[in-house]
């Protein structure tokens, strides 16, 4: 559905986003993850035709943006980080003034009705929307972007500013807009892209650091894989045991419990899944495993071993 080659924006010298490329598959909810400045705004004006690329093609269905404007926005609903509101307006008012803005041609009342059912606001249609909470106004910004019924919805930072609750239900609500829409999710918010997402694309510095399935995303951590494994055994043999299988690179015991068991931290090599040899390993000994978790593997701090390693890599080349 959408298809991003070779993207590149600069601002003077500057490089705003620089030779990007990815793709983004019919009915997919992808989260673009970045830090502040990163470029995940950028990449996504280029997308919905609010800013040109320096070089490169951003192609919606099979359309050029450049070569196709008015044809690819009307694929293409957005929620800016700021949503685009006339606070004056009530949320009838602003919902018809947005579907004659984008010449919409299926039946006028169905269709911001139904719009209004998804988004839970119909409660609201006649208040001005000035008088609306933040949560409130955020679904108003997500119906504007749903008039037209577009194929792709962007939604650049969608909670920023959100109390708690109001978080859990936006989210809950692009969640089911992924049932009929493809959804590219711009944020720096790491929960919200694991709750919500398919997939998951890193970006730092403009560049392209990680893209993964989010099940697949503790791949792409680039240190060690840390294991915190409570086994049921003599600590010092268990401990001898672990250390001569082969990958492991540092194991040590953290606590001794009375009931015979002990918690051990272990590291192995980049790309070595040592579980299965451990097990073994305790199996043939009657050592019982009774937990396992890894450590590091929270996508908090994959983020920051991606976004940390791009950064070293980019500070060599500079070099």
């Amino acid at each position: 559905m959408i298809k991003i080659e070779h993207l590149t924006k600069k601002y003077g010298e500057r490089y705003a986003i620089d030779d990007v490329s990815f793709e983004v598959a019919d009915g997919e909810i992808v989260g673009f993850l970045g830090p502040n400045g990163a470029g995940k705004s950028t990449t996504m004006n280029i997308i919905t035709g609010y800013l040109s690329s320096t070089s490169g093609k951003a192609m919606v269905d099979g359309l050029d943006i450049l070569e196709h404007p008015m044809a690819v926005k009307k694929k293409i609903g957005y929620l800016p980080e700021m949503p685009p509101l006339y606070l004056e307006m009530t949320v009838g008012e602003y919902l018809n003034f947005i579907y004659d803005l984008k010449k919409c041609s299926l039946n006028r009342r169905e269709h911001i009705a139904e719009i209004c059912r998804v988004t839970k606001i119909e409660e609201e249609y006649h208040r001005v929307i000035k008088n609306l909470s933040k949560g409130f106004r955020q679904r108003v910004g997500i119906a504007g972007a749903l008039v037209g019924s577009p194929e792709v919805i962007i939604f650049d930072e969608p909670t920023n500013g959100l109390d708690p609750k109001q978080i859990i239900d936006i989210r809950n609500l692009i969640k089911e807009l992924g049932k009929n829409h493809t959804v590219i999710l711009s944020t720096h918010i790491l929960s919200e892209v694991k709750a919500i997402c398919d997939r998951i694309i890193i970006i730092n510095d403009g560049k392209i650091v990680a893209d993964e399935k989010t099940e697949n995303i503790e791949q792409a951590l680039r240190g060690n894989r840390k294991l915190s494994v409570c086994i049921s055994g003599p600590a010092s043999s268990v401990l001898s045991s672990i250390k001569k299988i082969n990958g492991v690179t540092y194991a040590a015991c953290s606590v001794s419990y009375g009931d015979g068991s002990s918690l051990f931290v272990i590291e192995s090599q980049n790309n070595v899944d040592i579980r299965k040899p451990l097990f073994y390993m305790l199996a043939q000994n009657g050592w019982p495993i009774l937990s396992m978790q890894y450590l590091g593997a929270n996508i908090e701090d994959i983020f920051i071993s991606v976004v940390d390693e791009s950064e070293k890599e980019e500070g060599g080349k500079r070099k």
